[in-house]
């Protein structure tokens, strides 16, 4: 169900909108492999009939299902949008789509979630990344392990008398 409201509430006061949409209506669903919404997504919104506009002003607060980029382990993160801000325009080539004297939100709420996701998630700040193998590079192998040695065009180099 997409977030709407009826433009003819406003000719005589604000309109306060409130209440949840999923990810699959935000159309939020395998977008990022790191990061999903994991649950609904919450609005509490304030619609206000401008001149020519539409003022629309709250709060929306979702969480996200992550993996870190260094490590790929899961964690979860609250985010929030504490003042958000929308101007739609009711005239003029980028004006709003009106059906049925309502306009939809939905897809500027969808661009600003979007734009909050986090581009390189991490699960703390210091997270030094996957953790190092059970072999070590500096130890040298033992007779067993040791790969046969390759000639490389460096080392035949090296032999040349000049």
């Amino acid at each position: 169900m997409p977030l709407t409201f009826n433009l003819r509430h406003l000719e005589k006061r604000s309109v306060h909108l409130e209440g949840e949409l999923s990810a699959s209506e935000l159309e939020l669903v395998g977008i990022d492999e790191l990061v999903e919404v994991s649950g609904p997504v919450k609005y509490e919104l304030e619609a206000e009939r401008l001149r020519d506009s539409v003022l629309v002003q709250g709060r929306i607060q979702w969480a996200l299902a992550c993996r870190c980029a260094r490590c790929l382990e899961p964690f979860t993160k609250e985010v929030g949008l504490d003042s958000w801000t929308c101007d739609l325009p009711l005239e003029g080539e980028e004006r709003v789509p009106i059906s049925n004297d309502c306009a939809d939100l939905t897809p500027y709420v969808r661009e600003d979630i979007l734009l909050a996701f986090p581009q390189h998630p991490l699960c703390e700040p210091d997270c030094q990344g996957l953790l190092k193998r059970a072999w070590d590079p500096q130890k040298p192998a033992s007779v067993d392990e040791q790969a046969p040695e390759v000639s490389s065009a460096w080392a035949e180099l090296n032999k040349l008398k000049l």
